[in-house]
């Protein structure tokens, strides 16, 4: 860690000091979650604050008890320093890794001090990372020799396992950090691999908010509560958005089809519509009796032709009764000739071969004058009853 005064500098958000240590304590969390083995330790300066360890709650005491220190900048001696912790630390396995924080002026260091500070470095097998805060136009060309010296390729891949990485002012070093290949690749291993899935506010620590379960268990559960409860709330948010949406669909829908119905009519278009009505009933009649007129005359033809045969058949009636009346006065003319016994007799003697006096004929002749006058009287005696 820097620790110089320069560290008081508020051109990062609060201060260089304050932004350094909230980019260690999330490089922290991704160190010790990327590996079952993997240990830290932290130094300030040339004063070793914490040997390499596991315990998370030493580790972060010790990184928030740094105070300011009138030393500035001396790269060699802390490099030195963190060089002799990682060849004592207890558990020798893994890859050795120093992260260094720069925040004051490097100008009064002689090039050569850093190239054999990377060298040694390099002999150690130890990689080195270097995060500049502020004097990025001084510093950064300094950072570089070191890193240039103590920088190794992987034999696989060929990347850098050394880095330089330069903060821009105003911003949050540890959302630069996220990204830069300290953490993302450059030989990082499991270091990478944590930050990616699960180190810092990864998805290990997602449930609980972020927050390492073992430092404060009832908080830690506090907050997985209070996410599940979230949630559960904007799933049903997201329900009920979505059937809102389904309900205004079918809204929609109804509007639609009740647009394109025709609209009601009020009492003054009704009362225009009987009278449009009206008026057209009444151009009918004229239309009618003028089409109606060839029939009327078809119809008085008719009737002319119905009088003609009406009189033909009265003329044939009357000369029909005329030569009954004619035949029934001959007839009866006839029947009183016969009923004459004169005429009778004079008749059958003058037929040949007929003998008037004949006993047969006499019998004939009488019964037929008897029967006459049965007749007459019978229709005189009607005649005096009525």
């Amino acid at each position: 860690l820097g620790c110089s005064e320069y560290m008081r500098n508020g051109d990062y958000v609060p201060n260089r000091l304050d932004a350094q240590k909230d980019a260690t304590n999330w490089l922290v969390d991704v160190q010790i979650n990327s590996h079952a083995e993997s240990t830290v330790g932290i130094s300030a300066g040339s004063n070793l604050l914490m040997s390499p360890t596991r315990d998370v709650a030493k580790i972060l005491s010790s990184i928030h008890t740094s105070t300011f220190a009138p030393v500035t900048g001396d790269i060699p001696s802390a490099v030195q320093v963190a060089s002799l912790a990682l060849k004592h630390r207890q558990n020798k396995n893994g890859s050795q890794r120093i992260i260094l924080f720069v925040g004051s002026p490097l100008d009064h260091l002689d090039d050569k001090l850093l190239q054999k500070a990377g060298k040694q470095l390099k002999k150690n097998n130890i990689a080195i990372d270097v995060v500049v805060l502020g004097q990025a136009d001084t510093n950064t060309p300094k950072c570089q020799i070191l890193v240039d010296a103590a920088n190794g390729r992987l034999e696989d891949t060929g990347e850098r396992t050394c880095h330089v990485v330069t903060v821009p002012t105003g911003t949050l070093p540890s959302d630069i950090l996220a990204s830069s290949p300290i953490v993302t690749g450059g030989g990082g291993g499991a270091f990478a691999a944590a930050a990616g899935s699960g180190g810092g506010q990864g998805s290990n620590f997602d449930d609980f908010g972020g927050m390492d379960p073992n430092m404060d268990p009832e908080l830690a559960m506090a907050l997985r509560v209070s996410m599940e409860e979230e949630r559960a709330r904007q799933e049903r948010v997201s329900a009920a958005a979505a059937a809102n949406a389904g309900d205004s669909a079918g809204a929609d829908e109804a509007n639609n089809e009740t647009a394109n119905d025709p609209p009601p009519m009020d009492a003054e278009e009704a009362l225009l519509q009987q009278a449009l009505a009206m008026s057209m009933n009444e151009n009918e009649p004229t239309n009618i009796m003028e089409d109606a007129k060839p029939a009327a005359a078809a119809e008085d033809q008719m009737d002319v032709d119905d009088d003609a045969e009406m009189q033909i058949a009265l003329q044939m009636s009357a000369q029909q009764q005329d030569e009954a009346g004619a035949s029934g006065t001959a007839a009866a003319t006839g029947s009183n000739e016969f009923q004459d016994p004169a005429f009778v007799q004079e008749l059958l003697g003058s037929m040949p071969g007929v003998d008037p006096n004949d006993p047969q004929i006499q019998e004939a002749l009488r019964k037929a004058a008897a029967e006459k006058r049965k007749g007459d009287e019978d229709q005189a005696n009607q005649k005096d009853q009525e």
